[in-house]
């Protein structure tokens, strides 16, 4: 009977403490060879914190400390093949949701970064600009709003 209840406490435990869809988290990687550059530009521009790095990565964290992005230099020798060849600039880009989309224009056009679609009203209820990181991923900042009906 001891048996049969460590059995099932066991089973029981690895079912409740199995990783789920609600467990998960994202963390998105870029392969780049501009790791100063977007250091400077995502905790300059953007707010972002350094939550850790070294000669050939970076992993920065929102300011709210919610989300992170994470940057690696390419061919570096400690990585397998999938994670050697470099970002070409082209068909990514993050959206990053703010509460107040006209503040946190103001606050970056204040640091000179370039806009590359001005500050907007979209009709399905989205008040957001974009500007483009160093690696030329496209970064949309939003603040939404449910559209009337």
């Amino acid at each position: 009977m001891k048996t049969l209840f460590v059995i099932v406490f066991v089973l029981f435990y690895g079912i409740a403490n199995a990783q789920t869809p609600e467990k998960m988290k994202l963390n998105a990687g870029i392969i780049t060879e501009k790791l100063a550059e977007t250091k400077q530009f995502y905790t300059e521009v953007l707010g972002f914190g350094v939550r850790f790095e070294n000669d050939f990565y970076l992993l920065l964290h929102t300011p709210d400390e919610s989300s992170e992005v994470s940057f690696l230099l390419p061919n570096h020798p400690s990585q397998k093949p999938i994670f050697q060849p470099s970002f070409h600039g082209k068909g990514v880009y993050f959206t990053i949701e703010v509460e107040d989309v006209d503040q946190v224009y103001q606050q970056i056009k204040e640091t000179g970064t370039p806009i590359a679609i001005e500050l907007r009203e979209e009709v399905w209820g989205d008040r957001h600009f974009a500007i483009v990181d160093p690696n030329g991923v496209g970064i949309d900042i939003v603040t939404y709003t449910p559209p009337e009906d």
